[in-house]
């Protein structure tokens, strides 16, 4: 029986990474889209890839751009997969109010690529795509949000998500696509890029333990979250896919804590108990035994429009898929501060040594 082939497209990411490890053990071969100037240190860029065991050898990756349409045609042409994700976004929500046109072309042109290639190249019934929709499509509907809650999306970001997800939606409709919309609520990982909240969150913690960080500054402290971890999602992803027939599904934990409470938990772990002092962007986390202010609000890094409140019902998924979360948001925090802790700690270590090295090396002026 021959292999399977998948296409991923932002497979250098955190869901990119943790997606190729399940297809690859599960014997898929695996191609991945990289922006060519996202690869100029193929070190730094392969870095999720190569902390889950992945070697450059191990994959297929090819240079490209998802707002070049005949780039992306030529290349599901040259590769023909059985399966295409779409993962590749600009998918920071903050940042998605600073440049909006730029999410717009990559968030939605970037699917309606994939879409009419699949449909040029007649792949309808060959190419099954998973589109990586969000739960930030929801905005400000009230909790909790499942397939049939109306969509009201906050930010730009969430706009992008939406159109895409109707995009989906008609071309499985119109062409028969075999097109799946996973509509994700947040999950992280020790994989998360470190401006994403929980990320700053947990390294930051794990820096003030070390000594290398004072405070840990944040925005909005009531957004609640339902935090789940990415290896779950992933998993969910491909069951989807192998649904008998495409449809759309919400994954989620059911659970959720605000941004202050994820903070409580992060410290926690490190043997600190923090208590809040004051309101507003003049609230403080404070440290109970030493008095010490470990955490501020700071003003800039509110956004535009708030999301106050994702929670996701994933009934459908777990009743139609038999998928299962298996991290709770605690696990997930555990699992990304303990690394944090181990990166930190080596980190430090190199610098006290290097230090007297680099001083010895120092040259002297006469």
């Amino acid at each position: 029986m021959s292999k399977k082939t998948a296409f991923i497209t932002g497979i250098t990411g955190q869901d990119g990474a943790y997606l190729a490890r399940f297809l690859l053990d599960k014997g898929y071969r695996v191609h991945g889209l990289v922006r060519w100037d996202s690869y100029v240190d193929s070190a730094e860029n392969l870095m999720r890839l190569k902390s889950l065991g992945i070697e450059k050898d191990d994959i297929i990756l090819h240079y490209g751009d998802l707002t070049d349409a005949q780039n992306i045609t030529s290349l599901i042409a040259k590769t023909k997969p059985d399966e295409i994700y779409n993962l590749a976004a600009l998918s920071h929500v903050g940042v998605s109010f600073e440049t909006p046109a730029s999410v717009m072309d990559i968030n939605t042109k970037g699917t309606l690529a994939i879409l009419e290639a699949v449909k040029l190249l007649e792949m309808q019934k060959t190419a099954k795509i998973y589109q990586a929709s969000s739960s930030e499509m929801f905005g400000s509907s009230p909790p909790p949000q499942n397939e049939n809650t109306p969509f009201a999306p906050c930010s730009p970001y969430g706009v992008a998500k939406l159109a895409s997800y109707w995009l989906i939606k008609t071309y499985r409709s119109a062409y028969g696509v075999f097109g799946v919309n996973g509509i994700l609520f947040n999950h992280e990982s020790p994989l998360r890029g470190d401006d994403f909240v929980t990320r700053k969150i947990t390294r930051g913690v794990a820096a003030i333990e070390a000594g290398m960080q004072d405070t840990l500054k944040l925005g909005n402290l009531d957004a609640r979250r339902d935090w789940g971890h990415a290896m779950d999602y992933v998993r969910g992803m491909w069951m989807m896919m192998h649904h008998d027939s495409p449809d759309d599904f919400v994954l989620a934990t059911g659970q959720s804590c605000t941004v202050r409470e994820f903070v409580e938990l992060a410290f926690r772990e490190i043997g600190i108990t923090i208590i809040w002092k004051g309101a507003g962007i003049k609230e403080k986390g404070v440290d109970r035994e030493t008095g010490k202010v470990l955490v501020s609000v700071d003003p800039a890094l509110f956004r535009p429009k708030e999301v106050h409140y994702l929670l996701g019902n994933s009934t459908k998924a777990r009743e139609v898929l038999g998928w299962r979360p298996q991290y709770t948001i605690p696990l997930v925090l555990k699992d990304m501060i303990k690394t944090d802790r181990t990166e930190l700690r080596i980190e430090k270590a190199l610098e006290e040594y290097n230090e007297p090295i680099l001083a010895k090396k120092s040259p002297i002026s006469a």
